[in-house]
């Protein structure tokens, strides 16, 4: 279980696998229909729609994978360092801790905080996929669909339930301990 003789969770990194999946998914995805796409790429879309472009280049494509790449080392780190962090219930009484940081509970509400936000990550890749699905369309055409805002929002937004939940539990636990 823990390194150095501590009782530390080890990292759950059957949780990032799916994140890796789906950067080799959109990377693969992005390689294969490159050579299709129009000489011109949406930038950004914004709420009327494509609102700015770009012209065809590896950097210009593939933003998404790169930002998305960005998300999954920060996802990483920090459910790294959560489990790292030594949670409230193993200060001595009376040790002074930061009020900057936000101490897990218990070790356990380290881990499923780990698991929770390597669940987010996943989320957010899959936002980055339903971006890319109107980023690589092969046909110039600047029309988005209206369902894209919702369809970019709902996996963060499932993503967050359980960071949430478990925030919340941490919270209880922590609440119940101190009394």
């Amino acid at each position: 279980m823990g390194n150095n003789g501590e009782n530390r969770p080890d990292f759950p990194w059957v949780w990032l696998l799916p994140q890796l999946a789906v950067l080799a998914g959109l990377t693969v995805w992005g390689v294969a229909v490159y050579p299709s796409l129009p000489e011109r790429v949406p930038q950004h879309i914004g709420p009327g729609g494509i609102d700015a472009w770009a012209d065809k280049s590896v950097g210009a494509v593939f933003v998404p994978v790169l930002v998305y790449a960005g998300v999954i080392a920060v996802m990483a780190l920090t459910s790294a360092a959560a489990l790292r962090m030594r949670p409230a219930d193993e200060l001595a009484p009376g040790e002074r801790a930061s009020s900057l940081i936000n101490r897990p509970a218990t070790r356990a509400s380290a881990l499923r905080g780990a698991r929770a936000t390597l669940q987010l990550g996943f989320c957010i890749g899959l936002s980055m996929a339903v971006t890319c699905a109107v980023m690589w369309r092969t046909e110039p055409d600047p029309h988005v669909p209206a369902w894209l805002l919702a369809a970019v929002l709902a996996p963060i937004a499932l993503g967050l339930v359980p960071v949430l939940a478990v925030a919340l539990r941490d919270r209880r636990e922590s609440r119940e301990s101190r009394k």
